[in-house]
């Protein structure tokens, strides 16, 4: 069961998002469709363990000026030719950047989170077919937690996959006078994540019952990943922040960082050597900012509720916890 939020990405005018999960429910992909014409975007590689395709497209200094779409998939690389689905689903509709008449070349940024092996057999990951499918969906609603790129999700892997959680995916918004920012995010990260209080929600899990908190585990010397043979890159927290702002590349490049700032506050650690970390952001240019950190600001606020919506909705599977679990029965 996944929920929807009355605040999410598409709060931002001509912005829609559209899942697809596989029928195993543990992988699948997400779309972030822009308007016609396209959105200026930037990107933010904060993780050192990253699976990417075109984010060359996204530098300010490069030739093309926007994005199409944005895909987050899972797979890990395997899930990267699911971008082909949504480059022949915006060709098909002429969307792209232009070469000659009646030619186009949809550009699409794309970067994976690894979920190979989280349940499934390992030679599932999304295709270009699942990829269109995820375009026909695209909607201003959307679905929340297991769901998508968030279906094979876990958190709190410092110790080892037999302390962790399910995760998913969550989004939410923020609004400053006419400036929205919204947010969607995907946590599949090695630590856990905190609440407001710095309490934490979901992560990996002590044999008491309670939590372990990694990042102590970690700072006193724990094994990593519990000392096993548990895979070194079942992990990575992948953001989009979409805003109605007219931000610049360069803006926008701040934008992403100040995202993943903000991602940083509320999953402990972040950004290690075996998380692929990657934020988007992306601008419809429809409504000049209050000042050069308005976005920013906003930002800040509507990435550590999408973090933790990505947690509390997601439902688990034998070996991994959900905080949306239904209590169990004694």
């Amino acid at each position: 069961m996944t929920t929807r939020a009355s605040s999410n990405l598409a709060t931002v005018p001509g912005i829609t998002v559209g899942h697809w999960t596989h029928p195993s429910g543990r992988t699948g992909c997400t779309v972030v469709l822009g308007p016609k014409g396209g959105m200026r975007a930037a990107a933010a590689r904060r993780g050192r363990a990253t699976g990417t395709r075109e984010l060359d497209a996204l530098d300010p200094r490069h030739l093309v000026g926007h994005a199409d779409a944005l895909l987050l998939t899972g797979g890990s690389a395997y899930g990267l030719g699911a971008a082909d689905g949504v480059m022949a689903w915006l060709r098909a509709r002429g969307r792209g950047f232009p070469v000659r008449e009646g030619l186009v070349v949809p550009i699409v940024p794309a970067a994976v989170i690894f979920d190979l092996g989280a349940g499934m057999p390992d030679q599932v990951w999304p295709g270009p077919d699942g990829a269109a499918a995820a375009c026909d969906a695209a909607a201003v609603e959307i679905a929340e937690g297991s769901v998508g790129v968030g279906a094979g999700a876990t958190i709190g892997k410092a110790a080892g996959i037999v302390r962790a959680m399910k995760s998913g995916l969550g989004t939410w918004a923020a609004r400053g006078g006419e400036v929205v920012v919204g947010a969607l995010v995907v946590v599949n990260a090695v630590g856990d994540v905190r609440d407001e209080h710095g309490s934490i929600i979901a992560g990996a899990r002590s044999d008491t019952g309670g939590f372990l908190d990694a990042q102590r585990y970690l700072a006193e010397g724990g094994a990593m990943f519990g000392g096993g043979e548990a895979p070194r890159s079942h992990n990575t927290t992948l953001g989009v922040v979409v805003t109605n702002a007219a931000l610049t590349k360069i803006e926008l490049e701040g934008l992403a960082g100040a995202a993943a700032d903000a991602l940083a506050r509320c999953i402990t650690p972040f950004a290690t050597a075996f998380d692929g970390d990657i934020v988007f952001a992306a601008s419809t240019a429809a409504v000049p900012p209050a000042s050069p950190l308005h976005a920013e600001a906003l930002a800040a606020l509507a990435v550590p509720e999408a973090v933790r919506r990505a947690v509390r909705l997601a439902r688990g599977v034998p070996g991994l916890p959900g905080l949306a679990d239904p209590p169990s029965r004694s």
